[in-house]
């Protein structure tokens, strides 16, 4: 019988994550849509259903072929797999006034086979808003989160259903979940071993690319690096371009740092100063010609002008370097979890759009269409890469070095000309059930990126002030977002208790003095992370300027977003006192404030993923 396992997408923002942690089992698995036909599910011993942004009974809830249930493979169904599943056999499944975001402990029936040899009570990562209701008769409730369905099963069927993502790193045994899923019920043997995938990477470049000429865009990062070592590997050096582009939205020193980083390990780099072309650019939304970037408010207009401005700029570079535009590739380090956020076809075809990376804006998805655009990395995860540098020769200054995002600082500032009051009054009101006397929680007037129930919200953050423990203020953190759906993002702000609404900003966009008061807070964190000895147990610590002044008018204030993760599609914030040591943060907030003019406040993110995207915006 078939040793292959099909992973059929729902639209989940993790199932590559689902592939590739089967992949750690030593089973072979392809990711296929709901629709695949039935003479191609009987190839496969077992399915997996992923989860999904869409309700079963939304118009948008994707086609499925029926009979994945009736062929009698073992399957586990996974958030929305559990509730298609439910569905199908005759339970219902409700939108309730309690949606779950973020890690959550269940209690689990440690008899059923699915969870042998595990504790009765287990911490894992829910990301919902509809919940199995009425279960199907013929299936059996074999997981409880605080009343609501977490897992069901129907033995006989060999059907098996958990409301939670075992696939993620947040799901403490998740693995262990899935082992038991694919050794005990499915019954694989566990004995496929990848090719080495150094070698598939080098194979790819030299297929794709031939003897043509590559130009790779490179930030210095591992992603762009460890693609700048295989492609070093895969073609002679006269194929092969690199080029820095410096937008103007770079850290302090950051272009000069990465040229000399990359020729230390032999790498030619040719800078391009862009900042005057990045700041004045515009480009075509909804055909219309967008404002230029230094006036641009909205995330996604920001990221669309940078990512295609990237390309323009990128044009010009093959000019100058008398290329054949016609025949020359673009070479981009682009990672999975870049496609899925993006909802690249790539990834998923059910997956909803997060943010537009700017290594897949409309320019590129054009350049992909024409098969002029080469990425080894795009099955990768960022920890995965991190490997693979290694195993190329890397030096560890550049496997490990912060991830820092294309489009750099232009999306760590919050730009907005007005408060985000929509529907604030009542936001404010409910969130004051959450207020002690020792904890003030307001409602902060500006919206950021989030992932709840595997699908994008663009909502408010809360702040949180006065005197408390950390570990108080982390559960209220996950507690909150889970009550309240139009939050989906946390912090703790320093200094005095803020007890009234805050409804007024400092209008911002990117201006080069703006960016440069964000410069200097990022500058100062980055000193203090290298002093602590943080860079490796940190897996990314982005800096946020914010348009709010908290009572100082025209100040602006800085979030510090902290994030631990192996997949980086799931992480928690690092816990002062624990993971980030109290010595570093009061350092970070005292020189931030004495060093960087018009700082009003400084904030530290308590948020996990999800509900709050590693970035804001």
């Amino acid at each position: 019988m078939s040793q292959k396992l099909a992973i059929l997408d729902a639209g989940a923002q993790y199932g590559k994550v689902i592939d590739r942690r089967v992949r750690e089992l030593k089973v072979e698995s392809d990711i296929l849509p709901l629709t695949t036909p039935t003479h191609e599910l009987k190839k496969y011993r077992a399915f997996i259903i992923s989860g999904g942004p869409e309700s079963v009974y939304g118009e948008q809830a994707p086609k499925y072929n029926p009979e994945i249930f009736s062929l009698g493979k073992p399957i586990l169904g996974i958030c929305y797999g559990l509730q298609l599943m439910n569905y199908v056999h005759g339970g219902t499944v409700l939108k309730k006034n309690k949606r779950e975001d973020g890690p959550c402990r269940i209690t689990i029936n440690a008899d059923s086979p699915l969870f042998q040899n595990l504790a009765p009570t287990q911490d894992v990562l829910m990301t919902h808003g509809d919940s199995a209701d009425q279960v199907a008769t013929s299936f059996k409730v074999t997981g409880d989160s605080d009343g609501l369905v977490a897992a069901i099963e129907n033995p006989k069927k060999k059907m098996y259903g958990v409301q939670f993502h075992p696939e993620v790193d947040l799901t403490l045994h998740g693995k262990d979940i899935l082992s038991n899923f694919l050794f005990s019920i499915a019954g694989f043997k566990g004995d496929f071993t990848m090719a080495d995938r150094e070698q598939l990477a080098v194979e790819y470049i030299q297929k794709t690319v031939g003897e043509q000429q590559v130009l790779l865009l490179i930030s210095g990062g591992v992603d762009s690096t460890v693609c700048a070592a295989l492609l070093g590997k895969a073609l002679k050096p006269q194929q092969l371009h690199l080029v820095h582009i410096d937008h103007g939205f770079m850290r302090k020193n950051e272009s000069a740092e990465v040229k000399k980083a990359l020729s230390t390990f032999g790498l030619h780099v040719k800078v391009i100063d862009a900042s005057d072309t990045f700041f004045n650019a515009t480009t075509i939304m909804n055909g219309s010609i967008s404002e230029k970037l230094s006036e641009a408010t909205n995330a996604e207009v920001k990221r669309h002008i940078i990512g295609n401005t990237f390309i323009e700029v990128a044009k010009k570079a093959i000019a100058d370097l008398d290329l054949d535009p016609d025949t020359t590739f673009l070479a981009q380090g682009t990672l999975r979890p870049d496609l899925i956020e993006s909802a690249s076809d790539k990834a998923s075809s059910n997956a909803q759009k997060i943010k537009t990376h700017h290594n897949d804006s409309p320019l590129v998805r054009e350049l992909r269409d024409k098969g002029r655009v080469v990425e080894p990395l795009q099955e990768y995860h960022k920890d995965e890469v991190r490997i693979l540098g290694k195993q190329l020769g890397l030096p560890d200054e550049i496997v490990w070095r912060q991830p820092f995002p294309g489009p750099g600082l232009a999306i760590r500032t919050l730009c907005a000309t007005k408060p985000y009051l929509e529907k604030y009054d009542r936001t404010y009101k409910k969130l004051q059930a959450f207020t002690t006397d020792q904890i003030a929680v307001t409602l902060l007037p500006v919206q950021t990126v989030g992932v709840q129930g595997d699908g994008r919200t663009y909502s408010y953050a809360v702040g949180l002030s006065g005197q408390s423990e950390w570990s108080t203020l982390r559960e209220l953190a996950l507690e909150i977002p889970k009550t309240i759906h139009d939050v989906n993002r946390v912090v703790y702000i320093f200094g005095e208790k803020i007890s009234s609404p805050v409804k007024e900003i400092t209008p911002t966009t990117l201006s080069e003095s703006v960016v440069d008061q964000l410069r200097a807070a990022d500058s100062i964190v980055n000193q203090i992370l290298l002093k602590y000895d943080l860079m490796r147990s940190l897996s990314q610590v982005p800096v946020i300027l914010l348009p709010l002044h908290f009572g100082h008018e025209g100040a602006r204030s800085i979030a510090i977003r902290t994030f631990i993760t192996n997949d980086f599609m799931t992480g928690v914030p690092a816990l002062p006192g624990k993971e980030m040591p109290l010595e570093a943060v009061n350092e970070m907030v005292t020189r931030i404030l004495e060093e960087v003019p018009g700082i009003a406040r400084v904030m530290y993110d308590l948020t996990s993923k999800p509900p709050g995207t590693t970035e804001w915006e």
